[in-house]
């Protein structure tokens, strides 16, 4: 049986974290456990539980059971600071759902400008609709963002690395700034994940991750999850109760299942990609490198400062290429797929236009100057890295005859 694992690596902690005995009794992983309705041994004991239902007890189907109870407990104890965890049908519900924890009509949102795109739809959509007024800000740019503050702003999104562009910003200090504005700062943390970036103990309050990628690990399911202390926790729960938000339990047991070796994942996709970014470095089609992790990135030193990991997820800008050539290239590789998502053991490959600095969402890249930049973004699986190099050596003589 799993012992405690307070206080041991983090790699103790993954594979002990939310195993309860209550919950697997004598196998090593909770049951899977499927019910919309839950019974009770008499009237005061239904009665106990309270409409919201309690954490880890027995209400009704929308409240959990086991298999979602052990997940979120495990996930919990993986993130420093954190009271509880909230579990989302998706990365998306979790961003919406955490959004709308901690913000009313009439409010301001930061969003920082590299924000990935759903979070950036939610901000000029749904919450614009509600009366929520999104500001964005350059993330590094502290300055400027500290002078968007006003009395009405409620809460900063925060993105670090960018998904896309990868820039790493300042968290302990622009979430310094947002406490003492009495803003609530929240930070989508897929990317390290609470083992490579504690997110609340660098003064975040509520910490987003989409499950869906690293902690799936395997590409077959769809979820995200919300974590905090105390105070946002049980308004994260409250919000999540009130909307209906429920995951399948089949799905909790494969996030489960994938959180007990996320850690070896993170750790061989990180080494690999810097295997890979290297090499790209020094290739004539490759103008700028965007791998926080790799020294003289220009995100380097604070990834060092505040990170203890990283994932395998970077992206890197062509130079003198065209749309066509480009094509040219992803379309030349075997080895990585292309699609939207990452974190899964396969790689993938996936084309965008914007700008080698800062995220050409917010601010058009013809409007920074340069034109759009060619980009792409590489999220390397558990190939050898060998292999997934002569795969991009084939695309590079692709691009050259396009």
């Amino acid at each position: 049986m799993a012992g405690n694992t307070d206080g041991k690596g983090p790699g103790t902690r993954l594979v002990g974290a939310g195993r309860r005995e209550e919950w697997t009794g004598q196998v090593v992983n909770p049951p899977v456990w499927r019910a919309s309705t839950h019974l009770y041994a008499c009237e005061a004991d239904r009665k106990a539980g309270g409409p919201q239902g309690k954490d880890g007890k027995f209400y009704y189907g929308r409240q959990g059971a086991p298999t979602q109870w052990a997940l979120a407990e495990a996930l919990t104890q993986l993130e420093p600071g954190a009271a509880g965890t909230m579990l989302y049908p998706s990365g998306v519900a979790a961003i919406n759902g955490a959004l709308l924890s901690v913000l009313n009509p009439g409010d301001v949102l930061l969003i920082s400008d590299n924000s990935y795109e759903p979070s950036r739809v939610m901000a000029t959509g749904f919450l614009k609709r509600w009366g929520v007024e999104a500001r964005f800000f350059d993330p590094l740019d502290i300055t400027a963002y500290e002078a968007l503050f006003c009395k009405r702003t409620k809460a900063v999104w925060l993105e670090s690395p960018g998904s896309l562009t990868m820039e790493v910003c300042d968290i302990p200090e622009l979430t310094r700034i947002a406490r003492e504005k009495d803003a609530v700062s929240l930070i989508d943390n897929t990317w390290a994940s609470a083992i490579g970036f504690p997110a609340l103990e660098r003064g975040c309050d509520i910490s987003v991750m989409s499950l869906t990628k690293h902690v799936g690990g395997h590409s077959d399911l769809m979820m995200g999850s919300a974590g905090a202390g105390e105070r946002y926790y049980r308004a994260l729960r409250r919000t999540s109760v009130q909307m209906g938000n429920v995951v399948s339990p089949d799905d909790a047991a494969l996030a489960l299942r994938g959180l007990r070796t996320m850690g070896v994942r993170l750790e061989r996709g990180l080494q690999s990609a810097l295997t890979i970014a290297k090499w790209l470095r020094d290739r004539p089609e490759v103008a700028a490198i965007h791998c926080p992790a790799l020294e003289g990135d220009a995100g380097y030193d604070l990834w060092k400062r505040d990170f203890t990991g990283g994932c395998g997820l970077f992206s890197f800008t062509l130079a003198d290429a065209i749309p066509e050539g480009r094509a040219a290239f992803v379309d030349r590789l075997e080895l990585f797929g292309i699609g939207y998502s990452w974190g899964g053991y396969e790689s993938l490959a996936l084309a965008y236009d914007a700008a080698p600095i800062r995220n050409a969402m917010a601010v058009p890249c013809a409007d920074q100057g340069g034109g759009a930049a060619m980009s792409i973004r590489l999220s390397i699986g558990l190939e050898d890295p060998a292999d997934l190099i002569a795969d991009l050596e084939a695309g590079f003589a692709e691009l050259k005859n396009a």
